[in-house]
């Protein structure tokens, strides 16, 4: 058993955390290319839950000048990503669903909490919610979990 990783610094704690093999979401932390490439930000991590920040970007909003869906979708599922990997096996999505709620804009600071509901055997069941800088809920995201019994990849070198 781990203790939560519950600091909560403005730019994150990626580089507090350990890799622990007994805890999958902690390799994913070291090497999570897309969270870097979205410049979504860990803030919160505890096995069974995670919050995650992302500020949204002049090249997130769609036509209509709101953020993407998609770019809502990905801060959720990242969330949703690091709550369900609380074992030493890699777990995937078996199924999500999200219903969007209000619209964000660029410039928006967006929060993803995500919480266990559920586990049975491999599978489980995850909420997220994404809420702006205001408390403004924006997105509610459902997954559904899969515990693989895949070993996790090797860490990359640095």
């Amino acid at each position: 058993m781990s203790s939560p990783a519950d600091v909560m610094p403005q730019d994150g704690i990626e580089d507090r955390i350990a890799f622990d093999p007994s805890w999958a979401a902690t390799a994913m932390l070291h090497a999570d290319t897309a969270k870097t490439a979205f410049g979504i930000r860990l803030r919160a991590l505890e096995r069974g839950r995670a919050e995650l920040t992302m500020t949204v970007r002049d090249d997130m909003v769609n036509g209509f000048g709101i953020t993407h869906g998609g770019m809502v979708f990905t801060l959720a599922d990242t969330a949703f990503a690091y709550a369900c990997n609380e074992g030493e096996h890699a777990v995937v999505a078996s199924g999500v669903d999200i219903t969007f709620t209000r619209a964000s804009r660029a410039g928006d600071t967006l929060t993803a909490v995500a919480e266990r509901r559920w586990v049975s055997g491999r599978n489980g069941l995850y909420d997220i919610t994404v809420r702006d800088q205001r408390g403004e809920t924006i997105a509610e995201f459902r997954g559904r979990s899969f515990a693989t019994d895949r070993p996790l990849p090797p860490l990359p070198a640095h």
